[in-house]
């Protein structure tokens, strides 16, 4: 984004937060300092929502631990920033849960200084969350297996900022539109559990015959009655134990990958090479029905398929039963159907659970359920029906997911547009953001940068001072306050904070380039120091 809106300027998220603003990657809580009793809330990753706050982390620190390891307090109204996906960048303001918290390391935390702030926490959310912030945040970020962007990244990323007024105004926008966005993802969520609650409701009324009574009385056909599955099939017989392979040499067999949602799939196929008997045996024909005899969820033990097109020819594996219907007395999808309703799916769950972890259904319990047998014509009305209806939910299912997708895009959408400047009218009288950041510029001290630092322990002058702190942390016996050690090698208690971090961070450079052995202080401690200085500022 090169050119700004009127009014607009650039600024970091370091600079947005004021002269005594905190802005910092969070704290290193080990496990051992981890405490479940305790009354500090330990705000995780898992808690970071896209624009919200989750709550879904349950760890915890006592109070004592929290002061030991100078960790940050968070307060309502802190801009939470997960440095790890996913996604990367994501941002939420932590709202008030009624109890101190602390953040994990890779949670950044942005609070501003309230007289100074040039942007507002709900608008630094806002842009952080925005499509362009977020590209930003990926570019820069690194890692192998997780990618991670650092506290320092985020504290030099550059945004762009309108003047406070139109922040405002954006907000009162962005939070309005996303909550109606919000209204329909919450309608949205529900259309999943209605379509699979429309369908059982369906199967119900097919298997007691209230779906077609009427149908049924208009024909003068008879009532159904329960006949057992053994004597509805030409047999159920188990598959091959014969080990598959993903080289196609021999015949196809399907397992249990291959039977899902009623139908068969044919992706992910492996082959075996059987003898003759058993390819008689086990070749499967059209009408066939397999069934899921094994599984660690209850749920997909006893699941169907109707075995048709592609699959007919095929052989399958031995965690799946064949069920071959008789064709005389019942329709092979009609059975399918009637295996599926919840009358069946009851005793087929009860009778599978096992506390081993692995459910099973063999073939005598299969065919010992009772199914409702109707005409062979009232079966195909039955089977017209349920169909006709399971393909409008199919594709009210395929809308819903179509839907689903273009939500987020909405709210990036409506967040681009923020972003631009083209989501609320601008105000000539406001006051342009460069003259707030420019007060807020006059107010700070000159930090000398890393580079800068370096060239200044370099000088003659620094020389003494350099020796002393060594001196200092070599010698200590034990972890010294970061106040505590620079009060003995002389500096003043009130040293710009911002030059004490630089200092101390290059000594932990000339630490890792083992020109100086400080036992007694690790790196983390180091970042440690670093926090607690922010705290005492």
């Amino acid at each position: 984004m090169s050119e700004l809106p009127r009014g607009w300027a650039r600024a970091t998220v370091l600079e947005l937060a004021g002269k005594t603003g905190v802005v910092t990657d969070g704290d290193w809580v080990e496990s051992k300092d981890q405490d479940p009793s305790g009354s500090v809330r330990l705000i995780q990753l898992a808690d970071i929502g896209d624009g919200y706050f989750v709550d879904k982390s349950n760890r915890y620190m006592n109070l004592e631990a929290a002061r030991r390891l100078n960790c940050t307090f968070l307060r309502p109204g802190d801009v939470l920033i997960a440095r790890m996906p996913d996604p990367l960048g994501r941002a939420c303001i932590f709202p008030d849960i009624g109890q101190e918290a602390v953040t994990a390391v890779d949670v950044f935390v942005w609070r501003p200084d309230n007289a100074l702030a040039g942007a507002r926490p709900r608008w630094l959310m806002h842009t952080i969350n925005s499509p362009y912030v977020r590209a930003l945040l990926h570019n820069e970020a690194g890692g192998t297996t997780r990618q991670r962007v650092s506290g320092g990244k985020i504290k030099n990323l550059s945004l762009p900022v309108p003047p406070l007024p139109e922040q405002e105004r954006l907000v009162a926008k962005v939070d309005g539109l996303n909550a109606r966005t919000a209204r329909a993802r919450a309608h949205l969520d529900r259309i999943p559990t209605l379509i699979a609650r429309y369908k059982q409701r369906l199967l119900a009324l097919a298997f007691s015959g209230e779906l077609t009574a009427g149908w049924r009385v208009e024909r003068n056909l008879p009532d159904p009655k329960p006949m057992s599955l053994a004597k509805l099939s030409d047999g159920l017989r188990y598959g091959t134990a014969q080990k598959s392979y993903e080289e196609p040499k021999g015949i196809a067999v399907l397992r249990i990958p291959n039977v899902a949602f009623g139908r068969i799939r044919l992706d992910d196929l492996k082959y075996a090479e059987l003898d003759s008997k058993e390819i008689e045996k086990l070749t499967l024909r059209d009408g066939d029905i397999l069934v899921v005899r094994s599984n660690g969820s209850v749920d997909l033990v006893g699941r169907p398929a109707l075995v048709s097109g592609e699959a007919v020819g095929m052989a399958y594996a031995g965690y799946l039963i064949r069920i071959r219907p008789n064709r005389n007395l019942v329709s092979p999808q009609f059975l399918t159907f009637m295996l599926e309703a919840p009358a069946i799916r009851r005793v087929i769950e009860e009778g599978a659970r096992s506390t081993s972890g692995v459910n099973n259904v063999n073939a005598k319990e299969l065919g010992d359920l009772q199914i409702p047998i109707f005409h062979l014509q009232e079966q195909t009305e039955i089977t017209c029906r349920i169909a006709s209806a399971f393909a409008w939910l199919e594709r009210m299912s395929a809308d819903h997911t179509a839907a689903t997708k273009l939500i987020p895009k909405l709210d990036a959408a409506i967040l681009g547009k923020a972003f631009h400047g083209e989501l609320v009218p601008q105000d000539p009288i406001d006051e342009p953001a460069d003259a707030l950041l420019k007060r807020i510029q006059a107010t700070r001290e000159i930090v000398p940068k890393a580079k800068q630092v370096r060239k200044l322990l370099a000088r003659k002058e620094h020389a003494a001072m350099r020796r002393t702190l060594e001196d200092v942390l070599s010698e200590a016996s034990d972890w010294l306050p970061a106040q505590e050690a620079f009060q003995r090698c002389g500096m003043p208690e009130n040293a710009d904070t911002n030059t004490i971090e630089d200092l101390y961070s290059e000594l932990r450079i000339l630490d890792k380039a083992g020109r100086l052995e400080v036992k007694s202080i690790t790196d983390d401690q180091g970042r440690k120091l670093s926090d607690h200085l922010k705290l005492k500022a």
